[in-house]
């Protein structure tokens, strides 16, 4: 197996999930007993978050492109960010090092395309629905997306940096999403992309109008299908 770099701590309950996950995929494909091989850094999100406050993202590229270093000359044979935000600052990270980054758009973009979805609306962080880096990864996939509610964006990035984010789950979060699912559905969207790694806990993925894309799930997949190859 191969050894899988992960950038974590953005957050901590994203880097939990995928670290469970990936595990978990890899014992059910692999020989009795393993576990995959990963190196983990978990970076102190106060500091990317400070930088994010004050859209300083040359700040934050700096931090990534120093972790998937550490990660490389620590024995990672490949890197994954744990985070779809912050993915923004993919391409400067790819061109730091010499090892893959496993892009989150490209996995989820691919697992559409398999499941034939052309249509569909993208739920996540401001940067994630309203900017072009990651919507024309999926568009590139053959995804047709509803264009961003400014209102919608608003009360969904404020759910994931308020509450999520911070390990608080509510009720009215989950009937906040629940409604806006319902509207994506009746506005045409044939399915829904969960672009935000903390939002599946407020998202009942097998329980909606509309199939859900879960973006931590299918990068997750992506990862333990690299370890194994």
């Amino acid at each position: 197996m191969r050894t899988l770099g992960l950038i974590g701590g953005m957050s901590w309950i994203s880097t939990r999930a995928y670290y469970e996950r990936i595990i978990k995929l890899v014992q059910k494909r692999a020989q009795p007993m393993a576990s995959a091989p990963m190196l983990i850094d978990s970076l102190d999100y106060s500091r990317i978050a400070g930088a994010k406050n004050a859209d300083d993202w040359d700040a934050i590229a700096t931090i990534l492109v120093e972790s998937a270093r550490k990660l490389e000359a620590a024995g990672a044979e490949g890197i994954v960010i744990a985070a779809n935000t912050m993915h923004k600052s993919y391409d400067r990270v790819a061109e730091a090092i010499s090892i893959p980054v496993i892009h989150i758009a490209d996995a989820v973009g691919k697992a559409m395309a398999e499941a034939n979805c052309q249509s569909a609306a993208l739920l996540g962080t401001r940067f994630v629905m309203t900017e072009s880096w990651y919507r024309q990864r999926l568009v590139s996939h053959g995804v047709d997306l509803l264009p961003p509610d400014p209102n919608e964006v608003e009360l969904v990035d404020g759910i994931i940096y308020k509450e999520l984010m911070l390990g608080r789950v509510t009720r009215d979060a989950e009937r906040a999403l629940k409604t806006i699912i319902t509207i994506k559905e009746k506005q045409g969207a044939k399915a829904i992309v969960l672009a935000c790694t903390e939002l599946e806990l407020v998202v009942d993925t097998d329980a909606n109008v509309l199939p859900v894309f879960d973006s931590t799930d299918i990068h997750c997949r992506a990862a333990a299908d690299w370890i194994l190859e």
